[in-house]
């Protein structure tokens, strides 16, 4: 059996809608089919009805690749930061640049997006969700 793809699935704490919004805004992603919620799972589970709004599951198309998204279960914070970075690997310096300064309002620049050593422009951020991202750019030889 062989793997088909390899998709990030990103976990929020009750703010995956917001992440949602600004990931269609910033990076111009697309939800690819129905946003679930905790609320429509069967079987009656308890809950306030801001925790049956908590996104269950959402699968967006970023580019040519897919990111998943999900609030944590209620009830069950959720830890961010730690050792994942989404990376995204551009063709356009500008375009990167942009939605690099774009992704990083309200979050922190670890690494400004700038020429490196290894012939990119290169830069990292953890976004206003606490999702860790490094942007990348080969520059272009003439």
């Amino acid at each position: 059996m062989a793997i088909r793809n390899l998709n990030p699935y990103l976990n929020y704490n009750g703010d995956a809608e917001k992440a949602i919004q600004a990931y269609q805004r910033i990076l111009g992603a697309k939800i690819d089919g129905d946003v679930s919620r905790f609320g429509d799972m069967p079987g009656g589970h308890p809950m306030t009805d801001e925790q049956k709004k908590r996104v269950m599951h959402a699968k967006l198309n970023v580019g040519a690749g897919v990111i998943m998204v999900s609030d944590g279960p209620p009830g069950q914070p959720v830890p961010t930061g730690g050792n994942v970075h989404v990376c995204l690997d551009f063709d356009d310096a500008g375009e990167a640049a942009a939605k690099f300064d774009a992704l990083a309002q309200g979050g922190q620049v670890v690494m400004a997006f700038k020429d490196q050593f290894w012939g990119a422009k290169f830069g990292m951020l953890v976004d206003a969700f606490g999702i860790q991202w490094m942007f990348n750019c080969e520059n272009r030889k003439a």
